[in-house]
């Protein structure tokens, strides 16, 4: 699995999920049956014939019924889509949270596949393999030298469950190479990104997506604060896409009690569904503060609107992503499949956040965020559209808007101090990794709280990055401050993952200090 870290200053990529259907409930019970010889079936199958019988030239009919499959979907909600069976498998791993395989994050180091991390409890880590051991072969394929892209790795060490794979590995560390025998296995993908105590008093979450793993994965983060007696949680959905809306509902019913109102969706014929909370919540009577923002879609807008419309939760940040719509997979019978809006979901209160579009103008829907940008509305809460006529109140009698996103209890401006230029990005992931790489048994001895608090005070290795970059860039004055954070950030995630990057991250995150601002009080 490629991975690359980007900071949470990207976070606008993400929306790109919901393009490729990452906001969905699940696969339809019922497939779709052509058994009925309507009309419109007998025009579609007729214009084929004549196609494949008298076009003037060869025409892949296939490639051209995916065409015209995109087409008609594009003509639809922005949220209604098509995915050919090339890309089927690797969005079903995304959304099931796991793939087999061998179980690494890599990336390409001068034609080598470089080991970022061995994914924990998948077979490489079992085998042994090591964080910066290169993989030369794999079976009888040489895998250095020859160029390969980065999507192009992954057919070489995934396949079918508990088949065997060998590879050569060389190890930098000690300049050995050996040969080791895998099996494949599924891997976890990681939809709760790091939790940890933020304070003596507060949890904190961040929750990547809604997957099939992902409500077992926030339990036992949820578990763990809780038992260290923490009086409040942060639950972080910055970013975060969506998902499945049944890990969203599980997840809010650990926050609420016996049989309050979670979600409900209504359907094309009017038929209603709706969700409420059970007995069985971890966290029913502590503090909850909701960090969201542009790019918090769909699930993620589930468990804010539900947290907010039962006056459980505060919510900080600006007002999310706006998709109230529910799609299903329905499988096309060739391994292609569609995803098919088929309901609205509504909050507690009966306010659908979904925000206004127009039937097949998808590109003006998702250019939302510069729309957002230019109305200042990231910078200023009174620049943030509300509709008189779409006003809701909790039960406490705070006031709640729908029509276009969840609007946040606690506004945080977006940060612009902490722009970057994408090279500053680019070198400072390539000379943190290669900084690791060379300095592996020296940076053995670190423990992630000691490298928080005491790694590069002295800024010997930041000199040494700007040193490094004197021919390309002269960062400002602004610029270096996040340039160093950054630099520390990166070389922790590749030292420690997720968790080092983050805990260095936010060290000076607006959101976090907001939260803390506010639970002083």
């Amino acid at each position: 699995m490629n991975k690359n870290n980007f900071p949470i200053y990207f976070a606008i990529a993400m929306v790109i999920g919901l393009l490729i259907g990452f906001s969905f409930s699940g696969v339809s019970s019922q497939p779709l049956s052509f058994k009925k010889k309507n009309s419109q079936e007998q025009k579609i199958k007729r214009l084929i014939n004549f196609i494949e019988r008298d076009y003037v030239d060869k025409v892949d009919t296939e490639e051209l019924l995916d065409g015209a499959i995109a087409q008609i979907l594009g003509k639809l909600d922005p949220h209604s889509v098509y995915i050919p069976k090339e890309n089927l498998q690797a969005v079903t791993e995304n959304m099931q949270g796991n793939f087999v395989g061998i179980g690494v994050q890599f990336r390409m180091i001068r034609d080598s596949i470089t080991v970022i991390q061995p994914i924990k409890g998948g077979p490489s880590i079992k085998a042994g393999i090591r964080a910066g051991d290169r993989i030369l072969i794999a079976n009888s394929d040489t895998l250095f030298g020859k160029n390969l892209s980065s999507n192009s790795v992954p057919k070489y060490l995934k396949g079918k469950p508990f088949t065997k794979v060998n590879l050569q590995i060389y190890r930098k560390t000690n300049d050995s190479l050996f040969k080791v025998e895998l099996t494949r296995d599924k891997v976890n993908i990681k939809s709760v990104d790091l939790s940890y105590m933020l304070s003596d008093r507060l949890g904190y979450i961040k929750v990547d997506r809604f997957a099939r793993n992902t409500y077992r994965e926030f339990r036992n983060a949820l578990r763990k604060i809780a038992d260290k007696n923490a009086e409040g949680v942060i639950l972080d959905l910055r970013g975060n896409a969506g998902g499945y809306i049944d890990m969203a509902t599980d997840m809010v019913d650990e926050f609420l009690s016996d049989r309050k109102l979670i979600v409900y969706t209504k359907n094309n014929k009017g038929f209603t569904e709706k969700s409420y909370a059970s007995e069985k919540g971890l966290f029913e009577t502590g503090k909850i503060y909701v960090l969201i923002d542009e790019n918090s879609a769909s699930a993620s807008e589930i468990v804010a609107g539900a947290l907010q419309d039962n006056d459980r939760a505060i919510i900080v940040g600006r007002r999310s992503f706006g998709k109230g719509l529910v799609q299903v997979e329905m499988d096309l019978g060739d391994g292609s499949a569609v995803r098919l809006t088929t309901a609205r979901y509504y909050t507690p209160t009966g306010r659908s956040i979904q925000k206004p579009y127009t039937k097949g103008e998808k590109r003006e829907y998702y250019q939302d965020y510069q729309e957002r940008m230019k109305s200042g509305e990231l910078l200023n809460k009174d620049s943030i559209p509300i509709v008189d006529s779409l006003k809701y109140k909790t039960p406490k009698g705070k006031t709640v808007y729908g029509g276009g996103g969840i609007i946040p209890d606690v506004f945080v401006p977006i940060d612009t101090t902490s722009y970057m230029a994408n090279y500053y990005f680019n070198s400072i992931n390539d000379f943190a990794f290669n900084y690791v790489d060379n300095n592996r048994n020296e940076l053995k001895k670190w423990k992630i709280d000691d490298f928080v608090s005491d790694f590069d005070t002295q800024d010997t290795i930041y000199d040494s990055y700007l040193n490094s970059i004197k021919d390309i860039a002269n960062p400002s004055s602004k610029s270096k401050y996040n340039i160093k954070k950054y630099l520390k950030a990166s070389i922790a995630n590749v030292l420690f993952g997720d968790v080092g990057f983050y805990r260095i991250i936010h060290q000076d995150d607006k959101m976090l200090q907001k939260v803390l601002e506010l639970d002083s009080n």
